[in-house]
């Protein structure tokens, strides 16, 4: 038996884009959500995060979409009292204007620290929600605690990270063959513009 046409007034084209656009967000948000199936993604096997505190900047990144205007961009990282982290990032737009956001990380994998759920006071973050298995994956990380890879789960986003401005091309090319490896799309890597004196 074939289903009835749906029929509506003057006002149905209208709800249906609203429906239409709703159930596209809906499915991108679950899609940033969702672990990937390119097989297990490992983290690294401890974090200190006292030692990772402190100032990281981005050598280069695959962007969530509120970055997509950022050329040069930082993250602060500093123990609270209640066990998260604080966090603070700032990024130099094209324009030359600087944007920044305050957020709040909580550990997921207290067996290793490696995994934590970002939350930024915005509203895109509101929507967005944390996920079970966090958004924040420590990939890689220099004994030192001066290179980290940090990625989300389902591999679309991944920030190069470094405790300077600038990054040896050595060093660089080792993280993105790391990352390639681990199934990210390193080809669409994105790198900072920042001025060699920074």
């Amino acid at each position: 038996m074939r289903p009835s046409p749906i029929r509506c007034g003057a006002n149905c084209s209208g709800s249906v884009s609203a429906r239409l656009a709703l159930t596209a967000l809906c499915l991108t948000l679950g899609a940033c959500a969702g672990v990937d199936s390119r097989g297990e993604l490992t983290t690294v096997a401890s974090v200190d995060l006292s030692r990772y505190a402190g100032t990281w900047y981005e050598i280069a990144r695959l962007p969530m979409w509120f970055q997509r205007h950022c050329v040069d961009s930082k993250a602060m990282y500093s123990s609270r009292p209640d066990g998260t982290v604080g966090v603070h990032n700032e990024c130099v737009t094209d324009t030359g204007k600087v944007d920044k956001a305050e957020g709040v990380a909580t550990v997921v994998d207290a067996k290793t620290n490696a995994r934590l759920t970002v939350v930024f006071d915005n509203w895109f973050a509101r929507l967005f929600g944390s996920s079970r298995e966090g958004n924040y994956w420590i990939l890689d990380l220099d004994p030192e605690y001066r290179t980290a890879l940090v990625g989300t789960p389902d591999r679309r986003f991944l920030w190069i990270l470094s405790r300077t401005p600038q990054l040896d091309e050595a060093t660089y090319r080792r993280l993105v063959e790391r990352a390639r490896q681990l199934g990210y799309p390193v080809a669409d890597l994105i790198k900072a513009r920042r001025p060699a004196f920074s």
